[in-house]
């Protein structure tokens, strides 16, 4: 009896599981299709002034310095690291801080961007007068274009939304989500208009796999492997040899310094199998005598796209068609390349 009973309380609580996980997404979806509608609804309100703050910036001699205070100020560090990576040089000022030393971060030639929901909070007021004074150039971002914050600005940047996604409509995300997505268009429409190409933003970010992937080449790592190579009547023995000591399972065949195969540890699999031994057979017998070659200025990228339509492991590295290492798949990998 008490087995049974517990295998209801148990199914019981299964089912009540079930329905509050249903309840938790279905509070997800409402996040995410409020948060999608406040996005779509930028559209309405943009005008001319974002065209001019783009024109503003490309203009400017100076930098955009983001400032903010509370979530806002949280959406002005994202906005500053996203121009930063896409050419535009830009600096963080926490609005609080800017009136007790930070104010001293602006330079003249500087445009400031300024964002706010309400754009009325204490600490805009105090700083946006100090701004003005020095001369430097404002845009406004914010949901609300009848503010002080707005009135002050030279152009402003709407991010109205009719309501946050809170059920109090109190914590701020709709608002934030808008603000963040405002600040996306500026750099990327400062991005266009800069001709920024993908070499600059290697530039900027050299660092991470992302940035490997626009400057890494075949020259880069190559030196790293040893060099194997053998002329193509060398014995099937010293083959073996030459690749066990190179570690890198492939070998170069190589005459009068010219590239005629390559020998790989598939090669020599496929070798074992054949009928009447192989100790008489020699490099030219079982290589490869159209291998695959690569430039020693190709990026890695490449390099790693040609491996994976071939469906090979390691690739001849030349110069001038003149052989000077192999890269194996594993040394892009360890790169961070996928």
């Amino acid at each position: 009896m008490f087995s049974i009973i517990a295998r209801i309380f148990a199914d019981s609580n299964h089912l009540i599981i079930m329905k509050a996980n249903q309840d938790i997404n279905q509070i997800a979806k409402k996040v995410f299709e409020q948060e999608a509608q406040a996005i779509q609804g930028l559209s309405r309100h943009l005008t001319d002034d974002f065209a001019k703050s783009v024109e503003a910036v490309l203009s400017s001699k100076g930098r955009i310095i983001v400032t903010g205070i509370g979530k806002s100020a949280n959406i002005a560090q994202k906005i500053v690291s996203t121009l930063n990576s896409t050419g535009t040089p830009a600096i963080f000022m926490h609005a609080a801080d800017a009136i007790h030393g930070d104010l001293g971060i602006i330079l003249k030639d500087d445009i400031v961007l300024a964002i706010s929901k309400s754009g009325n909070t204490p600490e805009i007021k105090v700083l946006l007068p100090l701004i003005k004074f020095r001369g430097n150039t404002m845009i406004a971002i914010t949901g609300n274009t009848d503010s002080y914050l707005a009135q002050k600005a030279d152009f402003v940047l709407d991010v109205t939304v009719d309501k946050e996604a809170c059920p109090n409509n109190l914590a701020p995300t709709t608002s934030t989500t808008a603000q963040l997505v405002m600040g996306d268009a500026l750099a990327v429409a400062l991005l266009e208009m800069k001709g920024f190409s993908t070499e600059d933003f290697a530039k900027v970010h050299p660092g991470g796999a992302l940035g490997k992937k626009l400057y890494l080449k075949a020259e880069d790592i190559f030196n790293n492997n040893e060099k194997p190579m053998v002329a193509s009547n060398t014995p099937i023995s010293d083959v073996i040899v030459e690749m066990t000591t190179k570690r890198l399972g492939a070998t170069a065949v190589i005459d009068n310094d010219e590239i005629k195969g390559m020998i790989t540890d598939g090669d020599l699999r496929r070798m074992l199998q054949l009928e009447g031994g192989y100790s008489q057979l020699k490099a030219l017998d079982i290589m490869n005598a159209s291998p695959k070659t690569i430039a020693h200025d190709t990026l890695l990228v490449d390099a790693l796209n040609m491996m994976r339509i071939n469906n090979i492991t390691q690739v001849l590295v030349t110069n001038q068609n003149d052989y000077v290492g192999v890269i194996h798949l594993h040394d892009i990998l360890k790169e961070g390349i996928l």
